[in-house]
């Protein structure tokens, strides 16, 4: 009698392994397990084969799982006989407490252990799991001759149900999830480079108004002074026109140049560089492969009908992807302050993108990309100082107007929804 309890604990035993088996199969992290084997864990290489074979596996662990309850069932059946003879009444008591004892010790609990440590039990597992494949592959075969069968009866593929692929929706959400296992600011840059094929040079760029550049039709003292207190690497130069521009220009070897002649115009072009155009609407993400296929760092941004929209760099890219080097605009103005009332006094040409991602704002960014253009969108007549205007729940104040256009504006905290 003794060895019979002793078998329908062993039983009992086989059983809770099948059951966690299964579920810490099935909810490994399959991406962890392929980072432990490449590493060159034993454990957790067996783990992957067995997963890339998904049906023999879980046919093993349910082979396995059904005859081991199976042989406790008659067990049972058995040691009640052998007590308390045919007893209806007994019997039905042994059923209903070995059931109890599989349901709670062989089902439920190794099931809640295998789906909370996953990663520790699988490549552990997967050594037994392994020899129990290997020795049930017959008994596997004739089994999933009938699967197959009902699959193609109800035309289900398995292979296109097991990808385990992962799309950017999909790694954004893991990325959100990821916590305390990547610092927040790891997972910011990593969130940006998914957003550089929805985001163009438009959003990025310089606009067109900001732009430094050099008229080759001004004097040449004037020219010469205005390169002598350039912050800039390199000038965009044109005639006349700024939509006539004739090439870039060095800044610094320009200057070197100037101190060995004079200012000549003939000369002067032959220092330009070809400019490089970048079509208005290109992605930051093909642009960027752009700049390293050419081996630029710099391009101008223009329309469909070659008109300059504006300028782009390098590093303006690299900012949309790791934040901003620097709170200052070129020429040492700020791009914003922050008032005591708890208001930003803001530059009119400030990127709508900048100022949502660093004041945490949320105008929209279908339309006008500045907000000199989204106050000029509301307000449908040329702007004036004192005027306000209400924009996506944020109080927007014109406080200074240069050339019909916003140069200064104050943006006050958002009003709540009623």
């Amino acid at each position: 009698m003794e060895a019979l309890i002793g078998a329908l604990v062993l039983l009992l035993v086989l059983s809770a392994f099948f059951s966690g088996s299964e579920t810490s199969m099935m909810a490994v992290n399959r991406y962890r397990l392929k980072t432990l084997a490449k590493s060159g864990h034993r454990g957790a290489h067996l783990a992957e084969r067995l997963l890339a074979q998904t049906d023999k596996l879980l046919s093993a662990i349910l082979i396995g799982n059904n005859l081991v309850n199976s042989a406790a069932a008659a067990l049972v059946t058995v040691i009640v006989f052998r007590l308390f003879g045919e007893s209806e009444l007994a019997l039905t008591l042994a059923t209903l407490l070995v059931t109890f004892l599989i349901l709670v010790f062989s089902e439920v609990t190794p099931k809640v252990i295998g789906a909370s440590w996953p990663e520790r039990l699988a490549p552990v597992i997967s050594f037994p799991l392994t020899f129990l494949v290997k020795l049930l592959r017959p008994v596997i075969w004739f089994v999933n001759l009938f699967v197959q069968a009902q699959l193609k009866l109800f035309r289900l593929k398995p292979s296109a149900a097991s990808e385990h692929s992962m799309g950017v929706e999909e790694l954004r959400t893991l990325l959100a999830e990821s916590g305390s296992f990547l610092p927040s600011q790891h997972r910011s840059i990593l969130s940006n480079l998914f957003d550089l094929e929805d985001v163009t040079v438009d959003d990025a760029m310089l606009p067109r108004g900001q732009i430094e550049a050099i008229d080759l039709s001004a004097e040449p003292e004037e020219i010469v002074r205005q390169l002598g207190t350039s912050h800039h690497a390199r000038l965009p130069v044109y005639q006349d026109d700024p939509n006539n521009v004739i090439g870039m220009l060095h800044v610094r070897r320009a200057l070197a140049r100037l101190q060995e002649e004079d200012f000549d115009p003939e000369t002067f072009r032959t220092w330009l560089r070809e400019p490089y155009y970048i079509p208005s609407g290109t992605s930051l993400y093909a642009q960027l492969t752009q700049f390293q296929a050419n081996r630029q760092s710099l391009g101008l941004v223009v329309d469909e009908y070659g008109e300059l929209l504006g300028l782009v760099t390098v590093e303006d890219i690299l900012e949309e992807i790791v934040g901003e080097f620097t709170a200052v605009l070129p020429g040492g103005q700020v791009a914003s302050s922050m008032q005591s009332d708890g208001s930003y006094l803001v530059d009119g040409a400030a990127s709508l993108r900048e100022l949502n991602r660093k004041l945490k704002l949320q105008f929209p960014l279908e339309g006008p990309r500045t907000l000199n253009g989204l106050v000029l969108e509301h307000l449908e007549a040329m702007p004036e100082a004192g005027i306000s205007v209400l924009i996506a729940g944020y109080p927007v104040e014109v406080v200074q107007v240069q050339e019909r256009m916003v140069k200064t504006a104050r943006i006050a905290p958002r009003r709540a929804q009623s």
